[in-house]
């Protein structure tokens, strides 16, 4: 009767678990497609002056300014193939005297320090705000010394760069340059959540229909 009661207890357990990551995914799918909704109104909206009161994700900005390339930061990044490299992130000064980080692209490692890649040709600035993302527990510390960052902590950019920046990242929108390559922004992302809500759903449904089946011809509980 004991084992019943636990091997009971076990697949209600396990039914639960499944129903639950069945709901987490529908909780994601709605965040999935808030994110989608953001994106695409910002990818329409027509270039504002920046503020560092901008607090609109995914807006749209123009500004002017000056470039410090002194205090460049090389964020490790992949590119759309999966080929490791840096995302270049500029601190920038606007003629508001405030500070912005700009992220103007993907290199390959071997540009690095490379004087080509901070030649400007076009001064007209402009691009999408996007918040930066909280740093997850698998990526490791920023090695600051050797200027290879893995997130983007404000902190750890303070004490490199001497200066404060808001938790909005400039990510520089123009066709015209290749090196660094702009990150493109779109609507385009995996949404699979509805997939693997349903799943989820079904494993669910399909143990307990045999947990009954069982029940039923064994008759053990």
């Amino acid at each position: 009767m004991k084992y019943k009661l636990l091997f009971n207890i076990f697949v209600l357990l396990v039914i639960t678990l499944f129903c639950a990551l069945g709901t987490w995914q529908l909780v994601r799918l709605q965040w999935k497609n808030n994110l989608i909704d953001q994106i695409g109104e910002g990818l329409k909206s027509p270039a504002i002056k920046y503020s560092n009161k901008i607090q609109t994700n995914y807006q749209r900005v123009s500004v002017d300014g000056e470039y410090n390339f002194e205090k460049q930061i090389y964020l490790y990044s992949l590119n759309e193939k999966g080929e490791p490299g840096f995302d270049v992130i500029t601190p920038f000064t606007t003629t508001e005297l405030e500070n912005i980080l700009i992220n103007r692209g993907w290199i390959r490692d071997v540009q690095k320090n490379k004087n080509k890649i901070n030649k400007i040709t076009n001064k007209e600035i402009r691009g999408l705000l996007r918040k930066n993302p909280k740093k997850n527990i698998f990526k490791p510390d920023n090695e600051i010394n050797k200027n290879i960052w893995f997130s983007i902590n404000l902190e750890d950019i303070k004490k490199f760069t001497g200066k404060t920046f808001n938790e909005y990242i400039l990510y520089l929108e123009d066709e015209n340059i290749n090196t660094p390559k702009p990150k493109q922004i779109t609507i385009d992302l995996p949404n699979n959540h509805l997939k693997y809500a349903l799943t989820w759903y079904s494993i669910s449904i399909s143990i307990f229909a045999y947990f009954l089946y069982f029940r039923k011809k064994n008759e053990i509980l």
